[in-house]
Formats: structure tokens, sequence, C-alpha cells
């Protein structure tokens, strides 16, 4: 059986990581070493923008010790990752290229609804106790320095996802600047909860029941495992164990606080402020059990790992859950679900036909999908600038899962697939995506116009379609005796386009006449 060693590296905003696994078969992953450093990044990146030389200098010392340390390891493959806090520095850029210079680890930004897709993956990990608790009404509180991500399960299938700029450092920064008293912080920051809580559970929540909640976060989680495994099960947190630990986070000294828990005192403040946030939330959405499973980034890294070289087997269709997303971002703006639905069977029929052609992968065709089912959101906003106003609400909604960059493509299919031709190399080129994304949405595009015009009418009536590619021909057979002239019509001005991106010129027939 082969086995893998694999380094995962993640530059937080409060710490520093690194976490060495062995890897093997049957999706088993074991932690073999773990390394951590406190390096407050995110204070200065929240409140100037900037990360100083003095937190640059450690950082990079930091990391150069990291290096040789995997590299003692012999490890097999290495992945560093940084989020909000250098993702929030304007000069972001100049940190990942003096770390680049001064210790060789190339580092990449996550955006945010990345870094809690990797979050989400790394609670997989688990196993067994993650599928088992996700089939019930489930919420993944994802708790970070600069913000919380609240994710809604029901029935194993993300239902959806939101994120709020209420994350521990943040929050203790706004509470430095108030200079609230330590007898005041609970109220103060219970208020700054309460007033986003409300919105969310108006917005999101209304009549929707909720009996689990996974904790993620580098605060409270360490004390909820250990708690637990004294307790000599895997069981979730109860009530009273989390009121226990309110209490004495109230009312212990932060010497006592800190021997208790086995962390530094500067880390107590913190621990609070999760606390309090965790409590809140529970509260909110009236959960009945809380699992901590004391996961973190880099668990999500190295899974990620294991899936891109084929050792670990998805028992969760991660790429679903993108799918609902955008169905959920549909739905939220009044979009037709057949219509959807019959989009995106089109656009993966003729995606699929032409694999041979385009040169794309499963990434691209995940990218069609999203496309076909956010065709036109922006209805909700204009009936006349759908192209544009469905381009806004895309880039504007985040999408688990998916980079800026990833949601830009989306949104400018869907933002084409509605303007005349003429905008197309002018409107790419001014983003700076380079040629090859821009021929990529062109691809992509000539796609979903095709598919859009065969359901012109939005009457669903080529549901039996094939495709077959021949003689730089694409035969579209549509099994049907419903009346397509409105269709054919379209189609047949679509057409024209996708012949110039391919050079494979579409053909609808209809085998039963009407």
């Amino acid at each position: 059986m082969s086995v893998k060693t694999f380094a995962a590296i993640d530059v937080g905003s409060y710490e520093l990581s690194m976490k060495i696994f062995e890897l093997s078969g049957k999706n088993t992953m074991r932690e073999i070493d773990h390394v951590r450093r406190r390096l407050d990044l995110g204070t200065g990146a929240y409140t100037t923008g900037k990360i100083g030389a003095d937190k640059l200098d450690e950082l990079c010392r930091t990391l150069k010790e990291y290096v040789d340390l995997k590299d003692s390891y012999q490890v097999d493959a290495c992945k560093a990752y940084a989020t909000s806090a250098i993702r929030e520095s304007d000069n972001s850029a100049i940190i990942l290229d003096q770390i680049s210079q001064r210790t060789g680890l190339k580092i990449e930004v996550l955006g945010n609804s990345e870094q809690r897709f990797l979050d989400y993956k790394s609670i997989a990990s688990k196993g067994e106790s993650f599928r088992h608790i996700i089939e019930e009404k489930t919420a993944i509180v994802d708790i970070g320095g600069g913000s919380i991500q609240l994710s809604l399960f029901d029935n194993d299938t993300l239902v959806s996802t939101q994120n709020l700029r209420l994350g521990v450092l943040r929050i203790q920064e706004i509470v430095h600047q108030l200079k609230v008293a330590p007898s005041r912080m609970e109220m103060v920051v219970d208020e700054m909860v309460l007033a986003q809580l409300s919105s969310y559970k108006k917005l999101y929540l209304k009549d929707r029941e909720i009996q689990n909640i996974i904790i993620i976060d580098d605060y409270i989680s360490p004390w909820a495992v250990k708690h637990v495994r004294h307790r000599g099960d895997d069981a979730t947190i109860k009530s009273a164990d989390f009121e226990e630990l309110m209490h004495f986070l109230r009312t212990g000294s932060q010497i006592e606080i800190a021997r208790r828990l086995d962390i530094m005192e500067e880390k107590v403040p913190l621990v609070f402020i999760s606390a309090i946030l965790t409590r809140r939330i529970a509260e909110c959405m009236e959960a009945e059990k809380i699992w901590a499973p004391g996961v973190t980034l880099c668990d999500g890294i190295a899974y990620e790992y294991g899936e891109s070289i084929k050792m670990f087997q998805e028992e969760h269709d991660f790429e679903q859950d993108i799918i609902a997303c955008a169905m959920n971002i549909s739905k939220r703006f009044m979009g037709s679900r057949k219509r959807a639905e019959t989009l995106e069977t089109i656009v993966t029929t003729v995606f699929d036909s032409m694999k041979k052609v385009h040169g794309l992968g499963k990434r691209e065709r995940l990218y069609l999908r999203l496309a076909a089912i956010l065709h036109d959101c922006g209805k909700y906003i204009s009936l006349v600038n759908i192209g544009e106003t469905s381009y806004d609400i895309v880039m504007a909604t985040e999408i688990i899962g998916l980079s800026h960059k990833e949601r830009e493509i989306v949104a400018n299919i869907v933002r084409f697939n509605h303007s005349h031709l003429d905008p197309y190399k002018q409107s790419v080129d001014n983003q700076l995506m380079g040629e090859k994304t821009y021929l990529l949405i062109v691809k992509l595009t000539a796609i979903l116009r095709l598919a859009a015009s065969m359901d012109r009418s939005h009457k669903q009536k080529l549901k039996g379609m094939k495709a077959v590619l021949k003689d730089n021909r694409l035969i579209l057979h549509a099994d049907t005796m419903e009346d397509l002239t409105l269709e054919s019509g379209f189609f047949d001005s679509r057409a024209e386009f996708f012949h110039e991106v391919f050079g494979i010129m579409p053909v609808l027939k209809q085998r039963k006449e009407f």
C-alpha cells in the first residue's frame, strides 16, 4: 500500500500552524507532528490595512523553521495557505514576495469561500462522525479571526452559507478601541453579535430547525476536545458543560483560566469572545447539540491533497454543495428551478459530447453548470439589463468552494449570455483576465447561448435531447412532438457564434415532426 507524507501550513490571523500527515489508502490520514506559534497578524491588517516590517520579519523566521522541519521529514508534498490577515492587507503582494525570497515557500492566499470550503473538508476528514451528523439539520459555525461563516445543512445537502464580519480578533480590536471595561465586555460583544444575528435569522433561518452545531475554531475547540476526551466518549458538548465554561471564563482570573485550559494568558480574551459567539449562535438556532471535532484548516488542506492524488475517495459530494449554493442564490432572486435544471441538462449534454473539441475538464464543466443555474438571476432587479444585473449579483454573492477569479468567470459567462458580441474582447481584457481565461469564457458562453436558445419558450420542450458529434457537425436530436418554431429560429442565430468558437456547426433535428 502506497504511503505519502504531506505538510500543511496555515498562515492564520493569530498563529502559524504546520501539521505533518501520513496518508495511506482507504481515506486514512494520520497526524504525525503539529507545530504552532502565536503571531498576531490580524490586528494590524484589520486596523491599519498593513502588516508591519517587524511582523513580517518574525513571519519569515518562523516559516523558515517550518520549511527546515518539513524537509527533515522528507515530505512528498507541501501546501501553504494564508487567510484573512494577509488577504485583507494592502501590502499582501509585497509580503508574499518577501516570504518567497527569504524562505523559498510559495504561499497562496485563500479567498473566504475557499478557506471555508477547506475548513468544511477538514470536518469530512473525521469520516463517519461527519457523515452521520450532517444527515440531520446541522449548522457549521466556522469562527475565524476576521469573520464567521454560517453554513446550514439538511439531509446531507448544503442549504445556505453566509459570512458575518464577527471574527474574534476583529471583535477584540473593536472592544479595545472602545476601551470597554472587562466587566462589560460580554454585554458589548453580545450586542454586536445579536445585531447581526437577528438579521441573519430573519433572512435565512425563519422556521428552519437546527438540531446540531459543528464548531470550527482555534479558541474553544481545544477545550471541547479535551473535555470530551476526559469524559471518555465521542459525544457532543452538553449545555451544562458549556454553561460551566462560561461561568469560569466570567469569574476566573486570567492566570487561572490559562492554566486550566492550557493556553497562553493573552489568548484568554479570545477564548471568551469565541465562547460568547458560540453561545449566542446556539441560542439563535435553538440547537440541541454542539460538536467540536477539533480540526483545523491544515486537516482540510491534507484532505484535499489526498483527493487530488486519488488516495481518498469522496464519500460526500462536495461539488454538489457548490451547485446547491448556486441553486439557493437563484431561488433567492426568484429564478425558475425548472428552467435552470433544463439548461443545466442541455449544457452538460453538449459539453460532454464535445470533450475532444473544447479540451476542457471537470472544473470548467462545473462553471458551466453554475452559469446555467444563475443565467438570469438579474431579472429580479431588471428585465432589460439582465446580463449586467446578473453579473453584479453573482459577483456580490459568495459561492462556497469558488475563488474570486472562478466566481468572476461564472459571472462573465452569465453576463455575456445576454450581451451582443461586440463588447466581448474589450470587456474581458479590461479585467486583466488574460487570453486563456478569455477563451474559456467564450467557449462556455457559446454553449450556454446555444442551450438557452433551445428553451427560448421556457416550456422545457427538449427534455429528451441527445447530442452526437459527426463530421464537424454537432447533431442535436430533439425527441419531441412540441412545436419548435421559436426554438429553431433562435437556435440558428446562436449556431453561428458556436461555429465561430469551436469550428463545429450545431444542427437541431426533431425526430418526431410536429
